[in-house]
């Protein structure tokens, strides 16, 4: 039963006017809110906003001193720990979009947070929940934002709901029926103080899960004493719960699916992924015999070790989803051929140094490019020979120049796309069109 929770009559102030924001405004809106919505760009960021609701474009700090609120609700773009939220987050409580939400959701919810792999755990668990009859629509971090699912006529029954540990960092009452931890490595040094406040940021997940609830963990992970019931999963140890080699998915030895013959999922990595999405589906009570009709012909979303063209014997990976180091990490782990890597992009903080040895075994040279590529250069060339250029353009080139027949090209960045991209997809997209040109 949900604790009690009203904002009818009450100001909420929505910080961020982008698709989230928008949402988060129609639904306190909806339920009796007098609204306000905080931007930092001009009249034009509210063009889509709904009637009704108050705007202050080109917000500032300096707006805190006339400021007051009942309750803030914040967008995940926004830092939390800024000196701009900090101001006004003294004068009102503050919670996130997603927390917001789920307090006006009665159906149950499957969360999923983890480094690298929420995107493809999340549309999993989605198509598993709507072949059982229960919706399941994917949202939060990926997808819809919650409020946004909220104000459709038809409310699953049932979610996917993949959780950052910038949605996870603002809740306070969010309880998911079964959680998700997929991994961790260190991730956002631009934004965290310390791996540590990542890391307990993402722990929240756990924060209101009784004994009724359930928790699908990769084996090994430590995150301490938890009181919901834990099931773990594996592609290194038959000790686990759910085991997969690759190839296989089981449970107790019993062979749950085949991830060859009756999905396209490939890679350790999306092993894990796919026994993480069976295994809390199981746990939400689903049968696990509808599983391998829900996830046949599935494929991977873009920019996750998408091939995209062999050219000369050699395959072109595009992983531009690889924004930091553990990604970065599990990419040349699956792969199977000898791998010229593309690596670079923003510098975010992050040691690269425990990349070494995995790039070592597994790659035969490497090309970095952008903000980064000059250090991660020097780094590489301690393992493998290295080129630094200034572009994705020349990296492409340059790795075309040195990759063998029968290797792979793997654009697997490690940082993320803001140096000289819109995000990853506008960098992944960017080298699917360059390698579409070769001749």
């Amino acid at each position: 039963m949900k604790s009690p929770f009203s904002i009818f009559e009450k100001h909420v102030a929505i910080f961020g006017a982008g698709r989230s924001g928008r949402a988060a405004a129609a639904l306190a809106l909806r339920e009796g809110a007098v609204v306000s919505i905080w931007d930092q760009g001009g009249e034009e960021v509210f063009a889509k906003i709904p009637a009704g609701v108050e705007t202050h474009p080109n917000w500032c700090q300096d707006d805190a001193e006339d400021f007051s609120a009942d309750l803030i609700v914040i967008s995940p773009g926004i830092d939390t720990y800024s000196p701009l939220v900090e101001a006004f987050s003294a004068k009102a409580p503050l919670i996130g979009e997603t927390e917001l939400a789920s307090h006006f959701f009665d159906g149950g919810i499957i969360g999923i947070t983890g480094t690298n792999g929420k995107t493809t755990t999340t549309e999993l668990v989605s198509l598993i929940l709507k072949h059982a009859g229960l919706g399941g629509t994917p949202c939060g971090n990926y997808g819809a934002p919650l409020s946004e699912i909220l104000l459709e006529p038809d409310i699953p029954a049932a979610i996917a709901l993949e959780l950052s540990s910038f949605q996870l960092e603002t809740i306070d009452d969010l309880r998911p029926k079964v959680s998700i931890w997929l991994n961790f490595a260190p991730d956002h040094m631009d934004r965290y103080p310390s791996v540590e406040a990542y890391k307990n940021a993402k722990l929240q997940i756990f924060k209101n899960q009784t004994k009724d609830d359930t928790v699908v963990v990769r084996f090994g992970e430590e995150l301490g004493d938890l009181v919901p019931k834990v099931i773990t999963f594996s592609t290194e140890t038959r000790e686990a719960d759910f085991y997969s080699d690759g190839i296989t998915i089981m449970q107790g030895g019993r062979i749950l699916l085949d991830l060859e013959s009756e999905t396209s999922l490939r890679g350790l990595h999306n092993a894990e992924n796919a026994m993480a999405a069976m295994a809390a589906c199981m746990a939400y009570g689903i049968d696990p015999s509808i599983i391998p009709a829900a996830l046949q012909g599935y494929a991977p979303p873009p920019h996750r070790c998408e091939l995209i063209r062999t050219l000369d014997g050699v395959e072109y990976l595009n992983d531009s989803k690889a924004t930091n180091l553990h990604a970065l990490q599990c990419a040349l782990r699956s792969q199977n051929r000898p791998v010229v890597l593309i690596a670079g992009g923003k510098e975010k903080g992050l040691d690269y140094s425990p990349l070494l040895p995995v790039l070592k075994k597994q790659s035969i040279g490497a090309v970095t490019f952008g903000q980064i590529s000059r250090p991660l250069a020097e780094l590489f060339n301690s393992v493998v020979p290295t080129s630094s250029v200034a572009t994705l353009e020349e990296a492409i080139q340059t790795a075309r120049s040195i990759a063998p027949r029968g290797s792979t090209i793997l654009l697997s960045p490690g940082t993320s796309s803001f140096d000289q991209f819109k995000g990853y997809e506008h960098r992944g997209d960017v080298f699917r069109d360059l390698v579409h040109q070769l001749f």
